[in-house]
Order: C-alpha cells, then sequence, then structure tokens
C-alpha cells in the first residue's frame, strides 16, 4: 500500500469526530419516529418508514462509494459524504415549510447517502491506520465516539424536539383546525437543530479540504468491473460479515429507533422521560461497552468476544418481550452493551486479508447496513398486528443467532488467493 508521510494521528481524531456526528444524526431518529409519528397520526410500521429511509441509502449508495475511494482515495469520499450530509441536514427547513411526511423521508434519504459514503470510507480508513493485528481495537475505539452521541443525541432531541409539543390531553380537548395547527407547529420543531448539524457538518468538510491525510491505497488499477464485485462476493469471511451486519444493524435499529415507543408500553412512562433513558441508561451502556469492548480486546480474540455478546443478547431479548416495569428497561440497556462491539467487530474481521478488495468489501458490508431500513417494518408490522410492541423483540433475537454463527464460524479466513 502507498502511504504518504502525513500524521496518521492527526488523520485519525479526525476520523473519531465523523464517528460522533454520524452517530448522532443517527441517534435522532428515535426522536423523530414519536415526534412524527404524534405529527402525522401515523402507525408505528409508517413511523418506522423514518430508518428506512436513511438505510435504503445505504444500499444503493454503498456500491458507488466503493467506486469513489478506489478511483480517487478514501478523503474525497469523506469531503463527499459531508456535503450529501449537510444537504440532507438543511432539507429539513423546506420539509417542515410544506408540512409534508415524504419531504422528510427525502431529506433523511440524502442524509443517509452521506452516511454511507462516509461509512464506506471512514470504517476501513480507520481500521487501515496502523497495524492489522490491532485493527478491531483501533476501529472499536473510534467507533466509541460514535457511542458517546447514542448518549448525548436523545437528550438533546428531546429537549429541542419532543418538548415542543402540546400534550396528548390538550391535543384531544382541540377542535380539528386547532389540532391540526398545532400538529404543524410541532412538526416545526425540527429545523432548529437539523440546521445546526448541518453548518457544523460544512465546517469539518472545510476542515478536511484543508488538512493533509494518508493516502492508503492499493497500487494498481482503479477501474472497478462487475467481476470484482462478484469476485469479492466469492470470499467466505466477507460474505459472512455482509450477512451478519445486515442482521446486526437491523437488531440494532429495532431495539434504538423504538425504545421510546417500547418504554412508554413496558414501564408506562411518558416521551421526554423515555428519551432521558434512552440517552443515560441505552446510550451510556452503550459507550462503556465500546471502551469496555476494546479493553476486553486485549485479552480475547474479538470473534469470540462477538460470540458471547451475541448469545448473551439472544437470552436477553427474549426476556424484554415479558418484562415489565423498569426491569424491562435495564434489560434494553444490557443488550445496548452487549450490542456495543457487533458493528467495528464485524466490519474489522470482514475486511481482514482483503488486500486490493478492502474498498469493495467495505461498500458490500455497508450496502448490508440496509438490514436496518427493512427489519424494523417487520417489528413495526409484528406490533401493529399484536397490539404490543414488545413482541417485536423477537426479530433482534432471530438477528443475534445470526451475529453468534459469525463470530463462530463465518469469521474464518478459507481464501486469500488473488486478494
Amino acid at each position: 500500500m502507498a502511504v504518504n508521510k502525513a500524521s496518521t494521528g492527526a488523520a485519525f481524531i479526525l476520523l473519531t469526530s465523523l464517528f460522533f456526528m454520524w452517530g448522532f444524526v443517527h441517534n435522532l431518529d428515535p426522536i423523530l419516529i414519536p415526534h412524527l409519528k404524534k405529527s402525522f397520526s401515523l402507525s408505528t410500521l409508517q413511523a418506522s418508514l423514518v430508518d428506512s429511509s436513511v438505510f435504503i441509502a445505504y444500499f444503493l449508495m454503498a456500491l458507488p462509494a466503493g467506486i469513489l475511494l478506489k478511483k480517487y482515495g478514501y478523503k474525497t469520499g469523506i469531503i463527499t459524504g459531508l456535503i450529501f450530509f449537510a444537504i440532507g441536514s438543511f432539507l429539513f427547513i423546506p420539509a417542515a415549510n410544506t408540512q409534508a411526511y415524504g419531504f422528510f423521508l427525502a431529506a433523511l434519504f440524502v442524509i443517509g447517502c452521506g452516511l454511507a459514503l462516509l461509512e464506506t470510507a471512514a470504517n476501513p480508513y480507520a481500521a487501515l491506520l496502523g497495524s492489522a493485528d490491532t485493527a478491531s481495537q483501533r476501529l472499536n475505539f473510534a467507533q466509541a465516539f460514535n457511542g458517546l452521541s447514542v448518549t448525548i443525541a436523545p437528550i438533546i432531541g428531546a429537549k429541542l424536539i419532543l418538548t415542543q409539543g402540546a400534550s396528548d390531553e390538550l391535543l384531544n380537548s382541540m377542535d380539528a383546525v386547532s389540532r391540526q395547527a398545532a400538529l404543524a407547529s410541532e412538526a416545526a420543531s425540527v429545523k432548529l437543530p437539523y440546521t445546526i448539524i448541518g453548518m457544523v457538518i460544512l465546517l469539518i468538510a472545510f476542515i478536511f479540504t484543508r488538512i493533509k491525510m494518508p493516502d492508503i491505497r492499493e497500487e494498481g488499477s482503479t477501474k472497478v468491473t462487475r467481476k470484482e464485485i462478484f469476485s469479492a462476493w466469492q470470499i467466505p469471511h466477507l460474505r459472512w460479515a455482509v450477512i451478519a451486519q445486515f442482521f446486526y444493524v437491523g437488531a440494532q435499529v429495532c431495539v434504538n429507533s423504538l425504545f421510546i415507543l417500547y418504554a412508554a408500553k413496558s414501564a408506562a412512562i411518558d416521551r421526554a422521560t423515555a428519551a432521558t433513558y434512552l440517552g443515560l441508561g441505552y446510550g451510556l451502556s452503550f459507550m462503556i461497552g465500546r471502551f469496555a469492548g476494546t479493553f476486553f480486546m486485549r485479552f480475547v480474540q474479538p470473534a469470540r468476544l462477538l460470540t458471547l455478546y451475541a448469545l448473551l443478547n439472544i437470552v436477553l431479548c427474549f426476556a424484554a418481550v415479558y418484562a415489565k416495569g423498569l426491569p424491562a428497561l435495564y434489560i434494553v440497556f444490557a443488550i445496548s452493551f452487549f450490542m456495543s462491539i457487533m458493528f467495528p467487530t464485524i466490519f474489522s474481521l470482514g475486511i481482514q486479508s482483503l488486500g486490493k478488495q478492502t474498498e469493495m468489501g467495505s461498500s458490500l458490508i455497508v450496502m448490508a447496513i440496509v438490514g436496518g431500513g427493512l427489519l424494523p417494518l417487520v417489528f413495526g408490522y409484528i406490533t401493529d398486528v399484536s397490539g404490543n410492541i414488545q413482541n417485536g423483540y423477537f426479530v433482534p433475537m432471530l438477528c443475534f443467532v445470526v451475529v453468534a454463527y459469525f463470530g463462530w464460524k463465518g469469521h474464518a479466513i478459507r481464501k486469500t488467493a488473488d486478494l
């Protein structure tokens, strides 16, 4: 690989800011879902389209992102992703002004395109900035700042968005015209936080244009062919990483994005209180899990730790179906802790020993993030049909079965030729 003399330390520090920012906007989705559900009188399935809009963008954008990285490098991919991210954030202003749910989904789709570019570039770049032996630790450390956003975003989002509207009791007492006006005003509360996000992202993009970063690319052709994509898919451990990431991200989004609705049902608490639990309970547990996982990997092989955590989450998801009161929330906090290492560990194990196919392998794994847009729809459908959101936890329970298999057997490298 060709690496210039620019400081890898400075590049890694900047990368951690990206992990935080995309984590922040992702973790506003659990606030947006109940907020827009109320504002537009949506079913749980319809509200789940918030996640679908973002994660379908991942699926559609991942391969173009891989091609961009191969031709122009990681820095160009990161800057392009940041521009998409900022544009999507600013689109929340006209979306709120037009009061159209479809416009909100379109804005989220554009943000998703930007995030797909960023994750396709930043995840492998963080893993490659150093020794291959510590790639999982390094990526888990960078992703820990993503975990920090899981703690902060719901609390800030609740203050700026959820607390801006009228209570359900007040809305029910209004006539139809007044109620519609109140809900329209409530939907507009998203403009300020997303405008601030867009401005911060543009600032970060500008900083990236001004700094030198190590150019880590395989020497040789920058042309991407169908044969190369098919060849990458034939690598067993990469293929299993794609499958595992599809189900893991689906599980994470089910648990995270629908937490407020789950908490309201299982523990009988209001949305604002549930948002606080989401940040200080779920989010803090996730962040601690990331740092703890980075430490544990000094003593336990990443694949073994992944398998253990997945098995524990299978049991916890089953318990989440039947638990009541605050213990139900504590169970979800535990699920969050054990989920924390899964994305970066699956990613780093999946791109291990790919050589010149690293960019394409990264693209395929990022495409798998579409699981976060599809499996929550299954969760929402089960919720709507059964009338109980807790029954939806059978979906992430089955997802963790797949993750456990990947950690146990699927990650094994069985083909290294022609890489």
